[in-house]
């Protein structure tokens, strides 16, 4: 039957490699399980169908034994009155009846083999079912972490890298010069209001120098008595 086919394909399905061939896993992941409940749902309703079937064999192969066995009770009745013709149309409806005890055994062995194959399948989908729906959840996290990686693998190889050094480079350098000029102008600030002392020792040196040559042109003594 299809149905036993589809089932043998769905048991046989790697979920993984399904993940690798669809765009989307996450909804690739819940149809894969919506289709496995869908197939389950038949199966069930077959099973249930094949052990109605065997039920219904069971009762008329019980009925068959029943008057296979009635028959022989009359035939062994007419014997013991010493009637034997009474007794040998008996045996012919137990044969009869026997011939359908044998037809009824080998349809009901046939449809218990079939419920017993029907259900095994019904068990390892419904095994595969929930080995389906244990996984979804990691299943789905690692195809978002697939594609986490696969992006920025994309966005570092799309990446000019030198361009971007080449930028932090120009940027450095303009913070350097602002650097260098907040520098220069603490330098004079502190220059405007601080003065060198040894720039006024020199200046005054300079100046007695001058003052000790024009008295000594003029013929003049310093305050001290001595002559420049």
């Amino acid at each position: 039957m299809a149905i036993f086919q589809r089932i043998g394909d769905i048991l046989k399905a790697n979920i993984n490699d399904l993940l690798d061939k669809c765009e989307d896993p996450e909804k690739m992941v819940k149809q894969i399980i919506i289709d496995m409940e869908k197939e389950l749902e038949k199966c069930t309703n077959a099973l249930g169908q094949a052990m109605g079937s065997q039920r219904q064999l069971g009762k008329q192969l019980e009925k068959a034994k029943a008057e296979s066995a009635s028959w022989e009770n009359k035939a062994k009745a007419a014997l013991q009155q010493g009637n034997q013709d009474l007794a040998k149309m008996a045996l012919q409806r137990k044969v009869n009846a026997d011939e359908q005890v044998e037809q009824y055994q080998q349809m009901y062995d046939t449809a218990t083999a079939q419920v017993n194959t029907i259900r095994g399948q019904v068990d390892a989908l419904k095994m595969k079912l929930d080995e389906a729906r244990s996984r979804q959840s990691m299943l789905i996290a690692r195809s978002k972490m697939a594609d986490a990686q696969k992006n920025m693998a994309k966005t570092l190889g799309n990446m000019d890298s030198s361009s971007a050094f080449n930028k932090l480079d120009k940027m450095e350098e303009k913070i350097e010069a602002k650097e260098a000029q907040a520098e220069a102008f603490s330098d004079l600030a502190g220059t405007a209001n601080e003065p060198d002392p040894f720039a006024q020792l020199e200046q005054d040196s300079a100046v007695d120098a001058e003052m000790a040559r024009l008295m000594a042109e003029l013929g003049q003594t310093s305050a001290d008595g001595s002559n420049q």
